[in-house]
This record gives structure tokens, sequence and C-alpha cells, in this order.
């Protein structure tokens, strides 16, 4: 217990160091405002938009309902990561030694990528956490005197892993890959089989809803060398100097395994887990695009498990046992010490894609109550949707129906046509506040959009820009009649 509680310990400490950077992004809006609508309005967001995050979103759900603010929003991610810790601790110990299991749940606690999803509010450190434990519920499964029952829990917790997100049904061919190297029964493998084609029964329809919504990820681009490098940097990086020790270490254990403890060694377990999911994802990406080192969080606990594993084999030999083990955890330590400008980089709020917060505060501070608000492109609504408070009494020009009445993220806006009318209907000394995405607007995929472009049309016919404020990632500006 002691050996998966220190992982867990150091995970959880790390996690909620800097876990309020004062934003969220993007994506973490989009949870923010979608687990806080009824369980029948999220039902009816996930026919068109979203459906793989579905359960997430249901998960949250009472969460929010206690306490609607970014930092309860992330908890569960820091939670699952802990878990995550502890769980690669006790695969490590049941694999090789208890102290295998210590320098592994600590090596990936002190990991910057790990530390970046365990302070985000999506699903990924929870999947991660599924992925963990339907891998020690494998290991376990696997004995020969295993009842069947281990067997329907390892299919549950993939199946429920897989529903936060499907690109976790990789695991199974990583585990698929785990049985036939080690050998196993032809009895295992059965009950394997019978597990993931469970698995396959249960995710089929959420895998024919997705695929009707796959323009979500038509911005994914196809995937090259340096998405792979960038991968290996995550996962076992993204320090030079941490990066060669680690791989060092990965190498002597593939080269020098440990001996078998049980019916899996500890290689069979942890490099399939590290490469198959990556592998598989890459090679499908090259015909559809959808390779994300996010979608892969739930396959870095491989990597320092086979470090773990390195270092044993180099220092398991020498005598003093207590010495080593602290040396281990020491080494540990000075990787995260090498790496802590990383995680310190990871607690900023411009860690991640945007700051809808900062773009909230401007409007918050110029605009008054009876302004009117204009947003371009439409999703830039979220900012308004995250931070309701900074909106309170502006008139959004071109809301026809909300997100949550319209089962969309961000709302359906009237025509051309209506706006104008909107527009002529305002007083004469009326300002009209346009809240942007910098990112997007003036780019050709903006002006391909008609009716962001109709939109900006009839605001310049009437109105002239009068000032504007930039941020990062934003612009506020300031229309006033001509």
């Amino acid at each position: 217990m002691l050996v998966s509680a220190v992982p867990a310990c150091a995970m959880l400490v790390l996690g909620l160091w800097g876990l309020d950077r004062g934003t969220m992004w993007r994506d973490e809006g989009a949870t923010f405002q979608v687990a806080r609508r009824s369980l029948p309005e999220i039902g009816h967001l996930l026919g068109s938009i979203d459906a793989v995050h579905g359960l997430y979103y249901v998960l949250m759900h009472p969460v929010l309902a206690l306490r609607a603010d970014e930092t309860v929003l992330r908890l569960p991610s820091v939670v699952a990561a802990a878990a995550t810790a502890a769980l690669v601790a006790a695969i490590g110990s049941r694999l090789a030694r208890p102290r295998v299991g210590l320098w592994a749940g600590l090596l990936y606690a002190v990991t910057p990528f790990v530390s970046h999803y365990a302070q985000e509010g999506r699903s990924y450190a929870l999947v991660a956490a599924g992925a963990a434990l339907a891998t020690w519920l494998l290991i376990r499964a696997a004995e020969d005197s295993a009842p069947r029952g281990r067997w329907v829990a390892y299919g549950a917790v993939v199946a429920v892993t897989a529903l936060l997100h499907e690109f976790a049904v990789l695991l199974l061919a990583a585990h698929a890959v785990t049985l036939a190297v080690s050998r196993v029964p032809w009895r295992i493998l059965r009950r394997w089989g019978c597990a993931a084609a469970a698995v396959g029964a249960v995710l089929a329809p959420l895998v024919v809803v997705s695929r009707r919504q796959s323009e979500q990820v038509s911005w994914i681009r196809t995937p090259g060398y340096e998405q792979l490098k960038a991968l290996l940097y995550a996962f076992a990086g993204p320090d030079e100097a941490v990066l060669t020790v680690t791989v060092a270490l990965a190498a002597v254990a593939l080269l020098a395994p440990l001996p078998r403890t049980g019916p899996l060694r500890l290689n069979a377990v942890a490099l399939p887990l590290a490469l198959v999911p990556p592998l598989l994802l890459y090679l499908a990406s090259q015909r559809q695009p959808l390779f994300l080192d996010r979608y892969l969080l739930f396959s870095l606990a491989g990597v320092p498990l086979l470090a773990a594993a390195g270092a044993e084999r180099l220092l398991g030999p020498l005598p003093w046992r207590r010495v080593v083990t602290a040396a281990g955890a020491g080494a540990v330590a000075a990787a995260f010490v090498a790496q802590l400008p990383f995680h310190e980089r990871e607690r900023l709020p411009a860690s991640r894609g945007d700051e809808l917060a900062r773009v909230a505060a401007v409007v918050g501070r110029v605009a008054r109550p009876g302004d009117a608000v204009l947003f371009l492109p439409l999703h830039e609504r979220r900012t308004a949707l995250a931070y309701p408070r900074e909106f309170g009494g502006l008139r959004d020009l071109t809301l026809r129906r909300s997100p949550a009445a319209s089962g969309t993220l961000f709302g359906e806006e009237v025509g051309a046509g209506e706006l104008e009318s909107r527009l002529r209907g305002l007083p004469a000394r009326q300002r009209v506040w346009v809240v942007a995405d910098a990112t997007t607007v003036g780019t050709g995929w903006f002006r391909a959009q008609r009716g962001e472009m109709a939109k900006v049309r009839v605001l310049e016919a009437l109105y002239r820009e009068e000032s504007a404020v930039y941020v990062r990632g934003g612009a506020v500006s300031s229309y006033v009649r001509r």
C-alpha cells in the first residue's frame, strides 16, 4: 500500500499546485457550459456534436452542480492522475518488485505531460486512470487460478474507459499483444476475447454516432515525423537529459529483462502499452487524420514502467536495498528538478490554446449594461458561456436560440436580414461590442464562411470601428453608428 500511496500523494500535490490558472481555455469552456446543462439537454447536444465526450459530461454534471468554478472543474482530473500514479506503482510491484513500482509511479507523477492533463477539465486523465486499472485487472485475470469475475471486471473497466474516449479501445490491441507474446494458455485468450467482444458491442453505438460527427476533427492534419518526435518528448521528456536517461533505461530493460514473477513479464505489459496504441493511431491517421498526443495519454504509463525496470536491472545487484531504493527515488526527484521550468510553464494561463478569462475581463471592463455584443465567428460565444457574469446586461445581437435549447455548443444565430433589423433598431448612440477570435477572423477559413462574412458586411454597412483591445487569442472592438 505504501508503494502506491507515495506516488499518489506526489501526484496529488503536483496536481493541486497552481490548479487555478485564472482562466479556462476553449475545450475546458465546453466542459464547463455543457456539464451544467440538464441531463436531457446534454442528451440533446450529443445527438449532433461531442458524442465522444458524452459520458464525461454526464459524470461532470453532478460535480459542477456542487460548485461551478475552474478549480472544481479540474479536481476530477487531479484525482484521476493520482489514481493512475498509484496503479502504475501497483503494476510495477506486481510484475517486478515494490521498489520498481515506487520508481515507476513517481516517474509517472513528475512527467510534465501528465501534469498538463491532470490540471485540465477534460476526460484524458480519467481515461488514463481507466487504462491503468484495466491493465492491473488484466495482470490479475491472467493468473491460472483467477475467477471469471476478474474478466468481467476487466471488460467493464475497458468499456467505461472507451466510452469516456473511444480511442482508448486501442488498449485492447496492446493487451492482445501482451497475451500473445506471453504465450498464456488458450483459456485465458478465450476469456480475453469474450471480454473484448463485449467491449466492442458496448462501444459500437458510440462509434456509429461519432463517425457522423467526424467534421469536428477535420482540422487535424496527417501526422509525420514531427508528431512522433513530439510524442516521444511528451512521454519520456521533455528535458533532453531526462529523455536520454529514460530511453537508455528502457533499452536496458528490453535488452536484459527482469525475471518473470507471474504469467506476464513487465516488458510484455509495458512495451505494448507504450507502443501499440500510438502506432495504430498513427497508421490509421495516414488515411483519416486523428493523431493527437492527448488521445494517447493512457499509453504513457508503459514508459516509466520500462525505465524503472531498467534501473532495477542496473541497481538490483547492489546489497544495500534501502539505499538503492532511496537512490532511485532521488534520481526521480532530480528529474523533477530538471524539468521544473516545464512544470511551471504548464501552470501559466498561457499554457493552453487561449485565455477566455482575459477576453471576458476586457468586456467586463469596457462594456456597459444595455450595450450590444456580436461574436465573430459563432464559436466565440464560448467566452460568454464560460464567463457569463462579464456579459451580464449585454444584448446578444445574433442569438436566435440558446445553446441548450438548440442542442448545440454555441447556439443558433439569426440571418443577415434579422441582424440588420436589430442593428437599425438600436439607439443612435448605442455601442456594439464585437468579440472576435483573433486566430480565425481574417483567415481563409473565415472568409469561406458565408454566414460570418454576411454578419461582417451588415455590421460594417451601418457601423464603424472606433477602438479595439487585443489580448492573447481574442479581440474586443467597439463599433458606433456611422
